[in-house]
């Protein structure tokens, strides 16, 4: 999964990477070696080279056109889930009880990841798909919008991505990733896995709350869990796990669709409220009403300066720190990348994914990053943008059939969201938890986000508790500079209650 927020080094891709013809030394992570070189020459052949060929570097890189169309093609089947999952996830009603179109916002979600990716691309060269940030549109849904209105919302995505911008066109980017604990990365992807999978459990009805002070939450209803919906649920998530196992490409996909269908035909025989009628048709003009729906007029009234700046705060590094990672790994994985994780035209890379949140914020369908399932087509080969072309691609066609998002019920949608919370979770294996002053704010990164139905919570609890307990314990010179100014930070986004009123008086 992932791109999903802060993967680190392609641990979550799948498959296998099969060397070049005529380079049986080139090949990826997962067969067990490693490359450290920047750029694979080609086998040299008598046959000119196409314009294509040329500007995307293909028999450079040991791929050929073929090749590059069928990766771009996995990608996308791969990633498609995100056009039904990402209205799922922003149906959230804001501050104002406004919510967003279901088919806007599939409608925006399919045009940002085909224009990102396109553009990606054809900037960098580079096999990487781009679409919603998971966790990142989590936040925006499930702590931003309680307290800003949607187009709010959008505006400070929009704000949070030109920062990145500018972040990585002056090389800060890539020095504040380095200063931070690799294990803190991989906490806030932990938690942020246990967060969306709480929120799956919640809204199949798997988990609910008693309105009791104890126990706050139970098992269904009254420890039950015999409705059709929630079978429904628990089958989806199963057969998606079955098919994760195999490493089935489109695993997502194919689970939602069929839940979908198990769905549909449970209702038939024992009505539980579902429409699945198709009233507009599967196919339809892309509903971009969301394009531009944003707002910088932000109501101080209903929330304060403070709490404003950490929300860009908390966007900022999660979009930060989550993209970064993925990057690197993809590039590892493809062969791009050297000993030290630097791949080519990483500065232009780091760019055009902050121009992805612009986009993503300005289209309403939050931020557009990197997804980590980009492995699945480097996987079947692919090793240049040419890849991402095709996929970008198949996401501006997709716009043309967003109506069948709306037939996905929320229990089957719940189900998907299990499955990437138990990807996400993944990571945990590459955290040492001998040491306490680790074990200790990863724990409460991971543990406070889900609990508080806070991403920000969580970061910040780590954060100030990683600060706090090497300081104290003797490792004070570990902490980098910069690890002091944003737990700081932190400690005023969590005493922002008292320091709005004081400066309000």
């Amino acid at each position: 999964m992932s791109r999903l927020l802060g993967v680190q080094a392609g641990s979550t891709v799948r498959g296998s990477l099969h060397s070049a013809p005529g380079h049986p030394q080139r090949r990826g992570r997962l067969s067990g070696t490693t490359t450290t070189e920047h750029h694979v020459t080609a086998p040299v052949t008598d046959r000119p080279a196409s314009g294509l060929d040329r500007f995307f570097h293909i028999r450079e890189r040991g791929s050929t056109i073929g090749t590059e169309i069928r990766g771009g093609l996995v990608t996308f089947v791969t990633m498609a889930y995100i056009v039904i999952l990402n209205p799922i996830i922003l149906a959230t009603p804001d501050v104002d009880g406004n919510t967003l179109s279901s088919s806007a916002v599939a409608a925006s979600t399919a045009l940002t990841a085909g224009v990102m990716t396109i553009l990606f691309g054809v900037i960098t060269r580079l096999p990487f798909a781009f679409a919603a940030g998971l966790g990142i549109n989590a936040f925006v849904a499930f702590t931003m919008v309680g307290e800003v209105s949607w187009p709010e919302a959008m505006a400070l995505v929009v704000i949070n991505g030109l920062i990145i911008v500018l972040l990585a066109a002056t090389g800060l980017r890539k020095l504040i990733f380095d200063a931070v604990p690799v294990q803190l990365k991989l906490a806030i992807t932990v938690g942020i896995g246990l967060f969306i999978a709480f929120i799956g459990f919640v809204n199949a009805g798997f988990v609910t709350a008693t309105g009791n002070a104890s126990p706050p939450v139970d098992l269904g209803i009254g420890g039950s869990v015999a409705s059709l919906p929630t079978l429904v649920f628990v089958i989806t998530l199963l057969l998606g796990g079955v098919l994760i196992a195999l490493k089935v490409r489109g695993a997502i996909l194919i689970a939602l669709v069929a839940g979908t269908l198990l769905a549909a035909l449970a209702n038939l025989i024992w009505p539980f409220g579902l429409d699945f009628g198709f009233q507009n048709g599967v196919l339809s003009l892309p509903d971009l009403s969301l394009v531009g729906a944003i707002d910088f007029g932000f109501d101080v009234g209903k929330v304060g300066a403070v709490a404003l700046v950490m929300f860009v705060f908390t966007l900022v590094f999660s979009n930060f720190f989550d993209a970064m990672g993925t990057m690197t790994g993809l590039a590892k994985e493809a062969g791009l990348a050297d000993a030290k994780g630097d791949f080519p035209r990483i500065k232009s890379a780091l760019i055009v994914e902050g121009v992805g949140a612009v986009i993503g914020g300005s289209t309403s369908s939050s931020s557009a990053t990197v997804f980590i399932e980009s492995g699945s087509g480097i996987g079947e080969g692919a090793r240049t943008g040419f890849a991402s072309v095709v996929t970008g691609v198949l996401f501006l066609l997709a716009m043309f059939i967003t109506p069948i998002t709306s037939l996905v019920p929320g229990a089957v949608a719940a189900a998907a969201l299990v499955l990437v919370g138990a990807m996400m979770l993944s990571q945990i294996r590459h955290i040492d938890f001998g040491d306490f002053r680790v074990l200790l704010p990863v724990f409460l990164t991971a543990t406070v986000m889900p609990l508080t139905y806070s991403i920000a919570n969580g970061i910040g609890a780590g954060f100030v508790s990683w600060v706090v307990v090497n300081a104290l314990s003797g490792k004070a010179k570990t902490i980098h500079p910069l690890l002091w100014v944003v737990a700081v930070g932190f400690v005023i986004y969590f005493a922002r209650g008292p320091i709005e009123a004081l400066l309000g008086g």
